[in-house]
């Protein structure tokens, strides 16, 4: 069976800048979904989401914009205007786990409002022809809520669910719920793809194995963490390239440039680049060091200086 990979977009993180310059080094991703696009009760998007999906910054890849709401009026309008966009699918979050999110009633706080989620997919069938997917995880506050939407879920032509196999409550916390998941996909009818905890090869060939069905997994945290692992599965092979790091060093040089250009001023950039390096460090041999190193550095030619020398200590 052919195994299609997906990147789970990661808010902050994978923006078009990553995108462009992980599929360049890395490859292994089919389709990337771009962070959600939340307009905060304003018929307007605000400049940046505009940025992160426009074709011209996706040349080479294949991307599918997302939105967060709980309203059908901002559902309707960014459908509309990611049409205008030359896109054909949105895909709706009913994942984001944050409590800021949750409370506020989307996201995985969404889940339990049954009624509201109908009334969205309605308008957005009947008023739109954009094709609707869904990111979903299995509940706020427990993992059966999600089996009450699925009812809901059956009356629209959805084209696939993309589950992560935790509770919002959890965020990242704990291991994901494979029986709960299996439960997903014997009361599902709709075409489910698998989330969660992906984050090596043999990760990957258990789920495979535990899940014969799925053809389709998307991978969040664990492909930040290391890169190479897409690939790695699509070519089947636990064996990293011999030039690994010299890859790394390359794609880390190309996204801290763009960054650096984008970003104002010596915070942003030094912020931006820690919360990568919480998950890069996870690729190097003594990841708490690594991370030290990188906290410690004040300033960019020190930020500069220890990159390179944690690059040189893994040759």
């Amino acid at each position: 069976m052919n195994t299609t990979l997906l990147s789970s977009p990661l808010q902050g993180f994978t923006d078009f800048r990553f995108r462009n310059a992980f599929h360049k080094y890395f490859g292994g991703i089919d389709t990337f979904y771009s962070p959600y696009i939340k307009l905060n009760g304003k018929l307007v998007v605000k400049g940046s989401y505009e940025r992160d999906i426009l074709p011209e910054n996706n040349s080479t890849l294949q991307v599918i914009p997302q939105i967060i709401t709980n309203d059908a009026e901002e559902f309707l309008f960014v459908a509309k205007y990611v049409k205008q966009m030359g896109y054909n699918e949105l895909n709706w979050n009913l994942g984001c786990p944050y409590p800021m999110v949750a409370k506020s009633g989307m996201g995985s706080g969404l889940i339990c409002n049954t009624e509201r989620i109908r009334e969205i997919l309605d308008r957005a069938h009947s008023e739109t022809d954009i094709i609707v997917s869904m990111k979903m995880r299995m509940g706020y506050e427990n993992p059966s809520e999600i089996l009450d939407v699925f009812p809901i879920l059956e009356q629209f032509p959805i084209k696939n669910i993309a589950i992560h196999a935790r509770i919002g409550k959890q965020l990242y916390k704990g291991g994901v719920d494979l029986d709960s998941f299996q439960r997903c996909l014997d009361v599902s009818k709709h075409k489910l793809y698998y989330n969660g905890d992906i984050t090596s090869v043999e990760a990957f060939r258990s789920l495979q194995e535990r899940f014969p069905s799925i053809d389709h997994f998307m991978i969040g945290r664990g492909l930040i963490a290391d890169p190479f692992l897409p690939s790695m599965i699509k070519n089947n092979t636990t064996e990293y390239p011999e030039n690994r790091f010299e890859i790394f060093e390359e794609f880390h040089e190309t996204i801290y440039r763009e960054y650096d250009a984008y970003l104002q001023g010596p915070t942003p950039i030094k912020m931006k680049m820690l919360g990568f390096w919480e998950y890069f460090s996870e690729s190097f041999s003594n990841p708490q060091k690594t991370l030290k190193k990188i906290k410690k550095a004040g300033n960019s030619k020190h930020y500069e200086e220890a990159v390179k020398e944690i690059f040189k200590s893994e040759k």
